[in-house]
């Protein structure tokens, strides 16, 4: 088996950084109305600015496959062209269509020549899982290099258009003509945005991360979907598909539109993230004293403290200092926060050869959980 090496990092947001006063105009108002919750998920996150690709008069300026794209055109150089690619991995929770894969639209707009593509679906993780593809085919020796990337367009998902036919719906119905908060939370938690690691067999240049290894749990045996797109939960916990609705109710309910139960989230997310963690420290035997650098994918600095304080109580704390995020500044990018964590990270001059660093990002859609341990070269 061959060592894996992240050898350089690129990311692409797109236009201006957008406010917490400005998002609202630029997302679109529903109903003509501010949203009641805006303001409380806003306190709560902290996020103070992030990045949309539709501009100020609300057309859009890139699809994912084209911040994908992007991205990985920042790793590229004189010396590692585009066509010197070999594997193509690129993971992400709201793909432009349903097919062909996000990977495939990417492949299209790079136009360098045959390779192979991996396309992993789902939440946050799909990133996780796109650099785990990567990093077992460059360490088993089927590719020398693998582009690996974690990105969203999730923008066109949260404008006020979306709703607008299920608030006539609501209104024909003489109900309150209000977008319920699970669909309404999400709106003021997500970014756009895109990040590319270029893996390899050997390590290059004055830094490189050598993965030591990656491991990944999942819960869904015994938790109900959280968060979800393309369908609707029952009464009792079942995830209805949107194939199985009449398509004029597609609309109607929003079918389409990104919910988060946010119940289930807050009485589980960090109980079952503190878990996995715990598992795979002990599984790799290390200890917090042998991580010099914690960076945690979390979607709102709501979770910071709870998060601490359940590493504590499960014997894993990992103190303050070693913390490293940039939510604030960038927004929850869903899959590329992480690959935008590690950019970040490197950009800030912190690092020191022979430093460890653990990478840690959750996903609440079915509560899936995936690690990467690093060591600076």
């Amino acid at each position: 088996m061959k060592n894996v090496y992240i050898t350089r990092v690129s990311k692409f947001l797109p236009n201006d950084p957008v406010d917490n006063d400005t998002m609202e105009k630029r997302l679109g108002f529903i109903n003509g109305k501010t949203s009641k919750a805006r303001r409380i998920v806003l306190r709560n996150n902290k996020i103070e600015t992030r990045y949309y690709a539709i501009d100020d008069n609300g057309d859009v300026t890139h699809n994912n496959a084209q911040l994908t794209k992007e991205a990985i055109s920042g790793l590229c150089d004189e010396s590692f062209k585009a066509e010197d690619i070999q594997m193509l991995s690129c993971g992400t929770s709201s793909a432009d269509q349903i097919l062909p894969s996000h990977a495939a639209m990417v492949h299209g707009f790079l136009k360098n020549g045959n390779l192979e593509i991996n396309s992993p679906t789902g939440a946050c993780c799909s990133g996780m899982n796109a650099l785990k593809y990567g990093y077992m085919a460059v360490k088993c020796g089927e590719v020398e290099n693998a582009v690996c990337t974690g990105s969203e367009r999730i923008s066109s998902w949260m404008t006020g258009t979306i709703f607008e036919e299920e608030i006539e719906h609501l209104e024909s119905l003489e109900e309150q003509p209000i977008i319920a908060f699970n669909k309404d939370f999400l709106r003021w938690m997500l970014s756009d945005g895109a990040g590319a690691f270029l893996l390899q067999d050997k390590p290059e240049g004055d830094l490189s991360l050598k993965i030591e290894w990656m491991e990944g749990y999942s819960f869904a045996h015994e938790m109900e979907a959280c968060m979800y797109a393309g369908g609707d939960k029952q009464d009792d916990g079942f995830l209805k598909p949107w194939s199985e609705f009449p398509t004029q109710m597609w609309s109607k309910q929003s079918l389409f539109a990104i919910k988060q139960d946010v119940k289930i989230l807050g009485e589980n997310i960090l109980v079952k993230g503190v878990e996995s963690l715990k598992n795979a420290m002990e599984k790799h035997n290390i200890t917090a004293s042998e991580i010099d650098h914690y960076l945690p994918h979390i979607s709102s600095y709501y979770f910071k403290d709870g998060l601490y304080n359940e590493m504590k109580a499960q014997g894993v704390e990992i103190p303050w200092e070693k913390w490293f995020m940039n939510l604030r500044q960038v927004g929850n990018v869903g899959s590329a926060s992480i690959y935008l964590m590690v950019e970040g990270l490197i950009a800030s001059g912190k690092l020191k050869k022979g430093e460890k660093i653990l990478l840690s990002v959750p996903e609440s859609s079915r509560f899936s959980f995936a690690y990467a341990y690093l060591t600076v070269c």
